[in-house]
């Protein structure tokens, strides 16, 4: 075969070394729209001259697939498949042993009960060692009161003064 030269007359443009043929096959259908509208939108006709026609919901591919069938008879016996569905399952359990080891027993035993209930613990009161503050209302304990700040000698409203254990 000979090569074609590679000068060749290009009226649309600048193509590529060996698409001049393609150029020359279009060249006559680049007469009505610009170059702009030839990039955008492509030749119109090349592929069918039917512009109203639908495109092809199947391709061929899948048209002329067919899916492989099974040979109908059992490929492997039933104490292989039960042999490895048992070694399956002690390799599952094994790796869920060693990936999440049992949480340790909760002990729901208070504080109370571990440190106070114990045999041998005695329950103490403690003594006094201060005098108490005098409540004057027991309705209302946590009100306001100088009486904290007074000392206990100038205490006027007070018969006796308080114990001092």
């Amino acid at each position: 075969m000979t090569e074609q030269p590679t000068t060749v007359d290009n009226n649309v443009g600048k193509c590529m070394l060996h698409n001049w043929v393609e150029e020359r096959t279009v060249a006559a259908l680049d007469n009505q729209q610009t170059r702009t509208q030839i990039q955008k939108r492509g030749h119109r006709g090349i592929l069918t001259m039917d512009q109203e026609s639908k495109m092809e919901t199947v391709s061929t591919l899948k048209a002329t697939y067919i899916p492989p069938k099974s040979p109908g008879v059992r490929l492997r016996g039933i104490r292989g498949e039960l042999l490895e569905k048992h070694i399956a399952q002690m390799i599952r359990e094994k790796v869920h042993a060693e990936l999440k080891p049992p949480s340790p027993k909760t002990d729901f035993c208070s504080t109370t009960q571990k440190d106070f209930c114990v045999e041998g613990f005695v329950h103490l009161t403690p003594q006094t060692t201060q005098g108490v503050t005098a409540v004057k209302t027991l309705k209302a304990p946590f009100r306001k009161s100088a009486q904290f700040s007074t000392p206990i000698s100038e205490r006027l409203d007070e018969i006796e003064l308080p114990p001092d254990n």
